[in-house]
């Protein structure tokens, strides 16, 4: 491409709104060249509205690039927190610790907290589980190559049974957004990502709510629940895991903007 050209990609970027535009102009060109995709294509996609991540056909999420295709919760970066306080507690496991990544979607959080731990010489055994297919079929693209299995269906239920009261670190990125916020979402998410991967319910703790109920059954003793929520929801969450035999303590980062909630359960 020009100099011209690719300045003219970065002006209806900018113009469009997107804040980090030259950077954008660089990674749809060059995905442009790596897929055949025309770049104008690639580019009125974007300006329409459509995730970057969706047309790159992958994210980056904690240094690794995540395949995520196109319908698929795309991972945000703020969830490296959460990932981080994972692998924390990975090491404090004796063993080969369980993992398992509940409403997954790209797999993003079992596939970062495996790696990272692998490296770190704390290897784990990893699965996971979503609801939509087409997450499933991503997760699938990222995990496969780890030999992780990735279950469909609805939160616990597709899990082999032999891993009830097994799991050793429950990742669970579930959606909370409260259903009266979705329409305020940028439409990137809004549009394009899937609602059950976003709407939280009322008080956006619904699928929390759901996850607790069973999660001491399929815990280890001193297994851990890992939840992303908002710093508000936060106390709300807490109670939710004590009404549940679980153990709650929150961990939050100023730094990424996140606020975790975990929950143990007793040994």
């Amino acid at each position: 491409m020009t100099s011209a050209g690719n300045s003219d990609v970065v002006a209806r970027l900018r113009a469009a709104g997107c804040v980090f535009a030259e950077d954008e102009a660089r990674l749809l060109t060059a995905a442009a060249a790596e897929t055949g995709v025309a770049l104008e294509s690639l580019v009125a996609r974007r300006v329409a509205g459509s995730p970057l991540e969706h047309l790159l056909g992958w994210a980056e999420f904690h240094g690794l690039r995540v395949a995520v295709s196109p319908g698929v919760f795309v991972p945000r970066q703020r969830t490296a927190f959460l990932v981080d306080r994972a692998v924390e507690l990975i090491h404090a496991r004796t063993g080969h610790p369980v993992v398992v990544d509940l409403c997954c979607g790209s797999g993003a959080l079992g596939l970062a907290a495996a790696r990272i731990a692998a490296d770190e010489g704390r290897p784990v055994t990893l699965a996971a589980a979503d609801i939509d297919p087409i997450a499933v079929e991503c997760a699938r693209r990222n995990l496969t190559p780890l030999g992780a299995p990735v279950y469909e269906g609805d939160l616990f239920e597709p899990l082999p049974g032999e891993l009830r009261g097994c799991i050793d670190i429950l990742l669970c990125n579930t959606p909370y957004v409260p259903s009266e916020m979705i329409a305020r979402m940028p439409p990137e998410a809004r549009d394009h990502e899937p609602r059950t991967a976003l709407d939280g319910g009322p008080d956006g703790l619904d699928v929390l709510r759901r996850v607790a109920a069973e999660a001491a059954d399929w815990l280890s003793p001193g297994g851990h629940l890992l939840v992303e929520s908002s710093e508000d929801q936060a106390p709300t969450a807490l109670a939710v895991l004590a009404e549940n035999g679980l153990a709650g303590r929150v961990a939050a980062s100023e730094e990424h903007y996140a606020t975790v909630v975990i929950g143990t359960r007793p040994r």
